[in-house]
């Protein structure tokens, strides 16, 4: 790998481990008024698609939109866990990151493999942008 492709990797991967804990600060109330949500807007490439566990395809409105209205929805036991980061393909801008998401969410356990698709972005909050995720269940959260 060159330089550059392990600086991609890296800012990628600093990407889905801050994102992730953007949302148990936004998540949980005792946290969310603390939280600025312009950092997830920045990271929201234009054009972003996410296909959720259930199938469902949702562009970046439907994305931002349904993380705005989840603010402050869990209790100081919501985390979440980043598993198992690896790069996918790439080029010179542009890298597909694989990882394993775990939650804890009202005592309730998931596992979710996910997929990212990232390019560069100058104004990203670490110079990379989502651009598409794809998550399935490996473990569907507990009843």
């Amino acid at each position: 790998m060159s330089a550059m492709d392990t600086s991609l990797f890296s800012r990628a991967s600093a990407e889905i481990v801050d994102l992730h804990r953007f949302f148990v600060d936004w998540f949980v109330a005792a946290r969310a008024d603390a939280v600025d949500f312009g950092r997830f807007e920045a990271a929201m490439g234009e054009g972003l698609t996410m296909i959720a566990p259930s199938g469902a395809v949702l562009g970046r409105d439907a994305v931002v939109d349904h993380v705005r209205q989840s603010r402050a929805t869990c209790d100081d036991g919501f985390s979440i866990t980043i598993e198992d980061i690896r790069p996918g393909w790439q080029t010179d801008d542009t890298i597909v990151v694989l990882y394993v998401e775990a939650q804890l969410r009202g005592g309730k356990r998931s596992r979710r493999q996910s997929s990212a698709v990232f390019t560069t972005s100058s104004s990203a909050p670490n110079g990379v942008e989502w651009r598409h995720l794809h998550e399935t269940w490996l473990q569907v959260p507990e009843r």
